[in-house]
């Protein structure tokens, strides 16, 4: 189950929570099974964060930090994810189906049983160009 104290700063808004774990680097940070469903968390720093079994869909995450984020079992369907860094994050049987996953950072992310069904996945113009040479 989530930190409830976690999670009442988190609803208190990005801004908050990002210099809250800005003075609380060292604290675990525990949101599992929590209900964001289409909270605002763009530009949110939930880096090594425990989102098992999550509801963030419809959630706005773009530009958040999730690197090392462990999201196992958890609803990101219909998630903005644009330019969000998942390196290393925990995404197995992940939900994400129709989620906006473009500029993604997926490096090293484990992807075993995640639903991908619908997901958008836009290539950069730069890397057509390259590809083109």
């Amino acid at each position: 189950m989530a930190n409830e104290e976690q999670l009442s700063i988190l609803k208190q808004g990005v801004e908050v929570w990002n210099k809250w774990r800005k003075e609380n680097p060292d604290v675990e940070i525990n949101l599992a099974r929590a209900n964001l469903n289409g909270a605002n968390l763009e530009s949110i720093n939930l880096q090594n964060a425990d989102l098992r079994i999550a509801y963030l869909r419809r959630a706005h995450l773009n530009n958040a930090d999730l690197n090392n984020a462990n999201l196992k079992d958890s609803d990101l369907s219909e998630a903005n994810l644009m330019g969000a860094s998942l390196t290393d994050a925990n995404l197995d049987l992940v939900n994400l189906s129709r989620a906006i996953l473009s500029e993604t950072r997926l490096a090293a992310a484990n992807l075993r049983g995640a639903n991908l069904i619908g997901s958008v996945f836009l290539m950069h113009i730069w890397l057509r160009q390259a590809l083109k040479t």
